[in-house]
């Protein structure tokens, strides 16, 4: 058996010095599951500041409101040509000063996007109220795709978590975690459904100084309501200890 050189006890010292071994780190299963905990606490944050700023953040749904606020007086003082410019403005400066302020103007494009199609619908009804008609069938629109989202066990507040925070869909693995996603598809319906039902009534009725005021307080203040409930179930399902149903 040949001899190692020296050279080779440098590169190996436990060769030089056989009681010498090399030592691991030993992680201790409640470190394990704190850092795991941790590193979900942080996926949930960013995901769910990735979803406000979909939104465009605090600020972007107040400022969503005021194009509704500026269109409904312009309208009553200046009639509905100038009031669809007063809209398209301030949606415009909105963009502006969210462009200046290096702020996400996706949320603003978006916005604009949607006054002008309201503006346009306004005017070729020829009524104010047309302004808050594409606004309605939104609303009709994103309930019923909740609800079906429910009806086929697929609820859309875990989807669309899903997408944003990289799991997927593991996590209809775990029926528990699914009912709380249930509950927050359910607010949405709620939301959604609920802006719907009032909006449309007062279309109906001509009654367009109340579409402005339902418009405003079933609008960021609901959907704000609707995130804390989404983000309260996303919390809960994250700490649920891994199971999964047969």
């Amino acid at each position: 058996m040949p001899i190692p050189s020296n050279d080779e006890f440098a590169e190996y010292p436990e060769l030089a010095d056989p009681d010498r071994t090399a030592v691991l780190p030993v992680v201790s299963p409640e470190t394990a599951d704190a850092a795991e905990t941790a590193l979900t606490e942080e996926r949930a944050e960013q995901a769910e500041q990735s979803l406000l700023e979909q939104l465009g953040g605090i600020s972007g749904l107040v400022y969503s409101t005021l194009p509704v606020v500026v269109f409904v007086p312009a309208n009553t003082l200046w009639g509905l040509t100038a009031a669809i410019w007063s809209a398209l403005g301030v949606a415009a400066a909105i963009l502006v000063w969210r462009l200046i302020r290096r702020s996400p103007v996706q949320p603003a494009i978006s916005g604009f996007f949607g006054v002008g199609i309201c503006a346009l619908i306004a005017y070729r009804t020829g009524a104010a109220k047309g302004f808050f008609l594409f606004g309605i069938y939104a609303s009709l629109v994103y309930a019923g795709a909740f609800l079906l989202s429910l009806l086929v066990r697929w609820p859309l507040a875990g989807v669309i978590w899903g997408v944003l925070n990289g799991h997927g869909t593991e996590w209809r693995s775990d029926r528990r975690v699914v009912r709380l996603y249930d509950i927050a598809t359910v607010v949405w319906v709620l939301v959604f459904g609920a802006r719907y039902l009032v909006q449309s009534h007062f279309y109906d009725t001509n009654s367009t100084g109340l579409l402005a005021v339902t418009r405003i307080a079933m609008g960021w203040p609901l959907t704000a309501l609707a995130l804390l409930v989404t983000v309260w179930a996303v919390r809960r399902a994250d700490h649920q200890p891994a199971r999964h149903s047969a």
